[in-house]
């Protein structure tokens, strides 16, 4: 028999699959956010240090899928701006991921969605350009959240969606960048020990091709149905999961 991660089976395990077909479902659309939707609701059922690199599977999967489709349209020289910030800010991530207790952690993953979706509603329009300089603290402040949670696409979508005028573009460029940043970061967490956890491998591979039908799925939306048709849905959805994470990491 398959041992899976503890806690997840049955129902659990039902609920974890749809999870993460809608959130790589988000991700054929947009490029990004994957896992700024899937880890809240995935961390209600699982430890986050287990949901974290649980989920960097999916996101090379999702965006490798993506970015090779779509690499023509990368701005590259947008994208090695924010690089070796996001080094930067990986390490410092990390470091906080494997040393900081578990509570504290899923208060500041709920607060940091709840400050996304905030974000998504009331942020400046898109083609307000912003200037080069911006790619340090964008980048740094990516890489902490994209070691920390999974969660830095939003943070770097934002910076490109400023800096490129196509959104195509972004697309590419933001599935690009998450793949790099995934690639990197299942190296530290390999180094740290993070994938040593019985099970871990098996719920990976279970849930894989659940990852596969939500990109194949968003993608094909992404050709007919314009990103912010479903925009007011998501950031309801965005802020519920931050709201629920917040009150598991407060009774804990």
């Amino acid at each position: 028999m398959i041992e899976l991660l503890p806690g997840l089976g049955g129902a659990s395990l039902v609920a974890a699959a749809v999870v993460v077909v809608l959130g790589y479902g988000v991700m054929g659309l947009t490029g990004f956010g994957a896992t700024i939707f899937a880890v809240p609701m995935l961390a209600l059922l699982l430890p986050l240090k287990l949901v974290v690199p649980m989920m960097l599977f999916f996101d090379i999967l999702g965006t490798a899928s993506i970015a090779w489709g779509s690499r023509r349209q990368v701005a590259w020289r947008e994208l090695a701006r924010l690089v070796p910030f996001m080094l930067l800010g990986q390490a410092v991530g990390l470091s906080l991921l494997v040393q900081a207790p578990a509570a504290p952690l899923l208060v500041s993953l709920g607060v940091f969605v709840l400050a996304n979706a905030a974000w998504s509603l009331w942020a400046p329009p898109a083609r307000q350009v912003i200037a080069a300089g911006w790619a340090v603290p964008v980048g740094s402040v990516g890489g902490v959240f994209s070691a920390l949670f999974g969660t830095g696409g939003p943070v770097y979508a934002t910076f490109f969606t400023r800096r490129i005028a196509e959104p195509g573009a972004v697309r590419a460029t933001s599935a690009m960048l998450i793949l790099l940043s995934a690639s990197i970061r299942g190296v530290l967490y390999a180094s740290a020990g993070l994938y040593q956890h019985d099970g871990l491998l098996a719920t990976v591979a279970l849930l894989l091709p659940c990852s596969a039908l939500g990109v194949w799925a968003g993608s094909r939306l992404h050709r007919a149905l314009p990103p912010h048709r479903a925009r007011r849905v998501l950031i309801g959805v965005l802020a519920l999961g931050g709201l629920a994470v917040i009150a598991k990491g407060l009774a804990s």
